[in-house]
């Protein structure tokens, strides 16, 4: 591998350590006291008498920093700014940044507990701070804090111990009045090495907390709620439970093929049929389809089925999980979404996905036959293929002039039973189904049923399912028999969702893409040089 000059300069001074006597990658222990964001925050400037003497506190408050307070603190050096014996850096720690000042006669150089360090140890360090140590190296600072004459609040180093030395130079971002310059700014590079992406960029990591808020708190509803999180087989013998375009691998014991799950539904139906009151699972799905801007092969997906629910029960219960999602994430239910401002806020619109067709395109297609929707479908401009049933064509025809113009979060319901395989029959309206998705600025969030728990039906619509695949339908399902024994043993009336978390997170990020919400998203392979 050739190395580029600032590699080779910063391998010397690696080696310059290591004739030292210094380890650039020690292995002990090193404990932070303090972390930059929380020091700022819950800073306290002590007074000072007339003789200038500080003050010391007369009630320590928890929580709080005061001027003079030891503190370790540990990060990578971001910047470093030599002004003769004085210097500021900047470090940047898990939370964020903080100004360090180091003075070369205050700085000890690290030496056993009790013991001073000789001259020719003072000196050594010093040669370290001032000529070794390079942006992006990972040191510990031993200090106090306390505010500059410019009122910037800081640590006065008094320790500086080295962490982990930085072999490859980090792209230096500028910020001026906002604006990023000099930016590590190519997606690809972005996405390809988010290592570098979250530590030069700013907010990048903020996504991804938000995401992680969005977990906890949906966890934390579900738990209240007494539903219990299980865990469901990635591999599996029969790709069931979506439409959708399987991966496929081999496992050699068995010899036999086997593939990825592309949703965890059939699995948790069977734990209902056990007996759990309500389950659910955040887990990966995987399907082999396209990939864009808000699709990637590996997704993230929720799936939850309680007993005895219904579809009507499960909108109730889905918009005030996404209200409260949206409260702990963004302390409101309004989020800026591109150009829209989508609100959260419970309770939302209902409209049957025939009656969306109608209100967008003026057929009505409630009464029609196949060859009717493949005819309107070309009127309005949707490409059909002969594989295409009744509900692939509404699907297609949905989404081609009614989906992007949902904004708003909206329910649309009562699909009809070719587009539902698993989906309960509606009480009230023959051939519709109770099932809704919910849209939410022009993509589906959600997916939900009242779930078909008539073991016939459901092997009828199977049947169904395969004539659809002999016809060339590769998104078609195939018949899942254990799944069908189980049903045939009795599963209580039931609701089931499953909510995108990628593209959740997307929504409640204001993010246009799913890679800026994935921290590692599916790439081409990269081309080595």
């Amino acid at each position: 591998m050739e190395l580029s000059e600032q590699e080779q300069v910063r391998r010397g001074s690696l080696q310059a350590m290591r004739d030292l006597g210094i380890d650039p990658y020690p292995a002990a222990e090193y404990e932070v006291t303090g972390h930059s964001v929380e020091i700022k925050a819950n800073f306290i400037d002590l007074p000072t008498d007339e003789n200038g003497v500080m003050q010391a506190p007369t009630t320590r408050e928890e929580g709080k920093w005061y001027t003079g307070d030891t503190i370790r603190i540990a990060g990578r050096l971001m910047s470093k700014r030599i002004m003769g014996k004085a210097s500021f850096i900047e470090l940047q720690d898990s939370k964020g940044r903080i100004q360090v000042y180091v003075s070369r006669d205050d700085i000890q150089a690290p030496t056993p507990e009790g013991q001073t360090p000789t001259t020719a140890e003072q000196q050594m360090y010093n040669v370290v701070f001032k000529k070794l140590l390079d942006i992006g190296d990972i040191i510990g600072i031993e200090g106090f804090v306390f505010r500059t004459q410019m009122g910037e609040i800081s640590v006065h180093a008094k320790k500086l111990t080295i962490l982990a030395k930085s072999l490859r130079p980090l792209p230096i971002v500028k910020y001026k009045d906002g604006v990023a310059y000099d930016g590590f700014n190519d997606p690809e590079q972005r996405y390809r090495q988010r290592y570098v992406d979250l530590v030069v960029n700013e907010g990048v990591k903020d996504t991804f907390l938000k995401r992680a808020t969005i977990l906890r708190t949906m966890r934390r509803i579900f738990d209240e709620a007494g539903y219990t999180e299980v865990e469901t087989p990635i591999l599996q013998q029969i790709a069931g439970g979506a439409s959708a375009r399987p991966f496929i691998t081999h496992h050699n014991t068995l010899d036999t093929d086997m593939y990825l799950r592309i949703a965890t539904e059939l699995y948790l139906k069977r734990l209902i049929v056990g007996g759990f009151e309500g389950v659910y699972e955040i887990g990966r799905n995987f399907r082999n389809e396209g990939m864009d801007r808000n699709h990637n092969p590996e997704f993230t997906c929720m799936e939850l089925y309680v007993q005895y629910k219904d579809y009507n029960w499960m909108m109730r219960f889905t918009e005030n999980l996404l209200e409260q999602i949206a409260i702990a994430v963004n302390g409101t239910t309004k989020v800026k979404i591109g150009e829209n401002e989508v609100d959260f806020k419970a309770p939302y619109r209902r409209l049957p996905i025939l009656d969306a067709i109608k209100e967008k395109t003026g057929f009505d297609l409630s009464n029609m036959t196949e060859e009717e929707i493949r005819e309107v479908a070309k009127k309005v401009g949707v490409e059909v293929e002969e594989s295409m049933g009744k509900g692939k064509l509404i699907d297609e025809i949905f989404g081609e002039t009614c989906e992007g113009t949902f904004i708003q979060p909206t329910f649309i319901t009562d699909y009809p039973v070719e587009m539902s395989p698993l989906t309960k029959m509606h009480r009230d309206k023959p051939g519709l189904t109770e099932r809704f998705e919910l849209m939410v600025n022009g993509k589906e969030l959600a997916n939900a049923y009242s779930e078909l728990n008539d073991p016939i039906d459901q092997y009828n619509r199977f049947v169904d399912q395969m004539k659809l695949a002999d016809k060339g339908d590769d998104e078609a399902m195939i018949i899942d028999h254990d799944f069908m024994r189980a049903l045939e043993y009795g599963m209580p009336t039931t609701s089931g969702i499953g909510i995108g978390i990628d593209r959740l997170t997307m929504f409640m990020t204001g993010q246009s893409t799913i890679q800026e919400v994935l921290l590692f998203p599916t790439m081409k392979p990269e081309v080595q040089q």
